[in-house]
């Protein structure tokens, strides 16, 4: 056995502390929270962001640009990665997502011309003109629905 094979890992666990348990637990009466003030009641603090009164960080850099609410986030797949289906898969956006080629589905999926395909498929999502050339070279068949 060695130290590095210890599991748990030594300091990776560690037993809460009690505040508010009496005087000699070390965290009784004030609870760790001093005396008095803003940070001491309950529900007390400040906002996240909040420097006293002083200007915040936030405020005092420049803004530059915007950024556009409307704008629809395509996720981009390459045609190298289509060669994980079958001869003849119909390959939608859903299909992609449960095969783990893309890990969310945004607001769309686009295939690109990246790398190269062997498999002879349907593809059922839209695509570049040089993609589909690529598709359809292979014995395969473009279908946007």
């Amino acid at each position: 056995m060695k130290l590095n094979e210890l599991s748990p890992a030594p300091g990776s666990t560690h037993r809460s502390i009690r505040v508010g348990r009496g005087t000699g637990s070390g965290k009784g009466k004030t609870s760790g929270r001093g005396h008095k003030g803003q940070k001491s009641r309950s529900g007390g603090g400040v906002r996240p962001g909040f420097e006293g009164g002083q200007m915040p960080l936030s405020r005092r850099l420049p803004k530059r640009g915007f950024t556009n609410i409307w704008a629809k986030e395509i996720v981009e797949v390459p045609v190298s990665a289509l060669n994980i289906f079958e001869d003849g898969t119909e390959v939608t956006a859903e299909l992609l997502w449960e095969a783990g080629v893309i890990r969310h589905l945004k607001d769309g999926v686009k295939v690109l011309n990246n790398g190269e395909l062997t498999k002879k498929i349907t593809l059922c999502v839209p695509a570049t003109k040089s993609a589909v050339a690529k598709i359809e070279s292979c014995g395969g068949k473009v279908e946007v629905k």
